[in-house]
């Protein structure tokens, strides 16, 4: 078979030299000995030895011809890579050993250059002086072309006159620029001087554009053309400023020129110095009223104006109808603080609040289907802000609080005066004393809620608020008139003539105001009457109740002192005078409304409890005492022990055993207050009796 494996291992120079190759060797024989073993692993499989040898010898062979083919072809091309890097590197050295002469050579010729630099300045003196040479005409035709330029300027012959003026200006430009680069500053003053007349021209040309933007409005409609002139003039004068601001080598003087800016503030200033720049105007409400009406009718169509023609007449990027939409909002916002300076009365206050909120949104303005959908100034802030809203309201409340204060005061003037008339007051369909006053107040105060109604919420709760003070405090001078006219009376009884009629009609007055604060409040849910006004609706009925009954005790008081004495206990005449007073006052109190009436009517009830009283004085029999005890205790459950014990006394007829049946016969008959009893008796205290005094050793006084 040949050598051996350790022979091989030990001929082998590699091992030394590559230690993996001996790794890759042994795993190789490892591999082959167990394919081997597996394929010879019985002696009859040792029959195809010799076939496997030859296979593998095969093989073998076609793999080392493989690698040697691979091997050959890898040193060829090495070889030619040598022989190529060789053909370079004699190249490189040709290459270098010219580069040297041509620096010998060079380093010859250096004195030669300066020659050479000579000749290259004055060939750009020539290139220089060959463009001056042909722009001589032109520049010498310059102040001619001036006088040109003028004459178009004067026939409105605008975009002909800024062609010539663009020239003009070119011409400068150009030169000008060239003496910059050449740091030539000296001569560039000489060159302005030369071409001042281009400022006048230009501003000649400015004034006319802007007296044709401030004409606009107007131009649009009869002759657009020169308003389209003078944006194509604006925009070619923009375009050559974006120009020369992206160079950014050389800006001439008088750039940038900024015309399309310049363009916006001519036609701002002339919406607002046209309309809103006016004399002082009348700040009552009619000469306001026709003011805000001739803003609302020229705003309207003048943007009409600029939706369907001048929008036209500019190119799209100037927004124009934007523009000129924020400059009248802008315009409006500052002209109503101007207004709102002034000493507004009243009616001009609700004027510049309704027209600011609601007529300046709804579709007879801003919102009008003309000028929908391109207007729209939602994205505007408000006209007026929430700040100016809220003061101008606060003084709007206030001129209204001093208009009902005064109202309110003449109506009390003209009650006062009713008062005192030879005549009663006027009665209702059903016989109650009334007055115009409840219905005066009432819709003087309504009526300045449903006005503040038109603006907004928060100023018809001020207007509420306002009422409900104003509505408190007219009743305190009401009490105060009232008292003052019981002052009078009290003084002579005979003035006023019908004194208790007018005190019946306050009382209903005073009910009727209460019944109708609570449909003032804006809220039909909620009809609560605040606790103060309550109170003082409460104070005037009682001040009224008051006068009434201390006129009826003025009246009583004479045949009060009587009681009880022997003519009012035998003599009936003294208790017809009474009743003949109760009655009178009684039919007088009928003419109240009820809860009102109820109040006087518990006052009668306590005057039928003293005769009552003198009923059971004048009773003859003392045995009947306690039937008749019994039957006024049934009708005044409120009456004590104390009480009746205190009547016996008074009678002073009733014997021990009388008074023990009557007083026996109210403890087996205890009272009870049946509901909705007004007490009488409970609120009346007996005094203590005084002992008898008894000298010692004799009989009690």
């Amino acid at each position: 078979m040949g050598m051996s494996a350790e022979d091989e291992r030990a001929a082998s120079p590699r091992d030394e030299e590559w230690p993996e190759a001996e790794k890759a060797e042994n795993l190789a024989r490892g591999a082959a000995l167990k394919w081997a073993s597996g394929v010879f692993y019985r002696p009859e499989k040792l029959e195809g030895l010799g076939h496997y040898r030859r296979r593998e010898t095969q093989r073998n062979s076609s793999i080392q011809s493989r690698l040697k083919s691979t091997v050959q072809s890898y040193l060829e091309g090495v070889s030619a890579g040598l022989e190529q890097l060789r053909s370079a590197a004699r190249e490189v050295q040709s290459v270098c050993q010219d580069l040297g002469a041509a620096r010998w050579a060079l380093l010859d010729s250096a004195d030669h250059f300066q020659g050479l630099q000579q000749m290259r300045e004055l060939m750009e003196e020539h290139v220089q002086l060959a463009s001056v040479v042909q722009v001589l005409p032109q520049i010498f035709s310059v102040h001619e072309v001036f006088s040109h330029i003028l004459q178009l300027l004067h026939g409105q012959h605008l975009l002909e006159a800024h062609v010539e003026l663009m020239m003009v200006e070119q011409l400068r430009d150009d030169i000008l620029s060239q003496l910059h680069l050449r740091g030539l500053s000296s001569a560039q003053a000489t060159v302005l001087s030369y071409f001042s007349g281009l400022q006048d021209l230009n501003e000649s040309l400015a004034k006319q554009l802007w007296d044709i933007v401030g004409s606009s409005l107007r131009l649009v409609r009869e002759d657009p053309v020169l308003f389209v002139t003078a944006v194509r003039i604006i925009e070619r004068e923009e375009k050559i400023d974006d120009t020369l601001l992206l160079e950014a080598t050389f800006l001439p003087p008088g750039r940038p020129k900024g015309w399309r800016q310049k363009f916006y503030q001519v036609l701002q200033d002339t919406i607002t110095g046209a309309r809103f720049h006016t004399p002082r105007m009348d700040a009552e409400g009619p000469g306001l009223a026709k003011h805000l009406a001739a803003l609302q009718k020229d705003i309207v169509s003048e943007l009409r104006v600029v939706k369907d023609l001048m929008v036209q007449c500019v190119p799209a990027h100037y927004n124009i109808l934007s523009v000129c939409t924020a400059t009248y909002h802008q315009a409006l916002t500052s002209h109503l603080q101007e207004i709102l300076r002034e000493d507004l009365d009243k009616q001009g206050l609700f004027l510049l609040l309704e027209w600011a909120l609601r007529v300046y949104h709804s579709p007879e303005m801003m919102g009008h289907p003309d000028l929908l959908p391109e207007v729209d100034v939602s994205a505007l802030d408000p006209l007026m802000s929430s700040e100016l809203v809220d003061q101008t309201e606060r003084r709007y409340v206030m001129k209204v609080k001093a208009c009902v204060f005064e109202w309110m005061q003449r109506t009390l003037d003209v009650e006062f005066k009713e008062w005192f008339k030879e005549e009663e007051p006027e009665t209702d369909h059903q016989g109650f004393f009334h007055s115009a006053l409840p219905a005066i107040v009432m819709q003087m105060l309504n009526e300045n809620i449903q006005v503040a109604s038109l603006i907004t919420d928060s100023l018809q709760q001020k207007i509420y608020n306002m009422a409900l003070e104003e509505l408190e405090a007219f009743l305190g001078r009401l009490r105060e008139a009232l008292v003052q006219c019981g002052k009078e009376h009290q003084q002579d009884r005979a003035v006023p003539k019908y004194y208790i009629s007018h005190l019946l009609a306050v009382l209903n007055n005073n009910l009727a105001l209460s019944n109708s604060v609570s449909s003032l409040h804006p809220d039909s849910a909620c009809r609560e009457v605040p606790a103060s006004l309550q109170a003082a609706l409460d104070r005037m009925q009682k001040k009224a109740t008051q006068l009434l009954l201390e006129e009826l005790l003025l009246d009583l008081q004479p045949l009060c002192l009587q009681m009880p004495s022997r003519k009012w206990l035998s003599g009936s005449q003294l208790v017809g005078s009474m009743c003949e007073v109760i009655d009178k006052y009684a039919k007088d109190f009928s003419r109240v409304r009820k809860p009102v009436f109820t109040g006087l009517d518990g006052s009668q009830q306590s005057l039928e409890a003293v005769f009552a009283l003198r009923e059971l004085i004048c009773l003859k029999d003392p045995a009947l005492l306690s039937l008749e005890v019994l039957g006024f205790i049934t009708k005044y459950p409120d009456v004590s022990d104390e009480h009746i014990s205190t009547l016996l006394d008074i009678r002073g007829d009733v014997s021990k055993e009388v008074r023990h049946v009557v007083l026996e016969m109210m403890a087996q008959h205890p009272q009870v207050l049946p509901e909705g009893y007004r007490p009488i008796f409970s609120t009346i205290l007996v005094p203590v009796q005084e002992l008898p005094f008894c000298l010692r050793k004799g009989k009690c006084a």
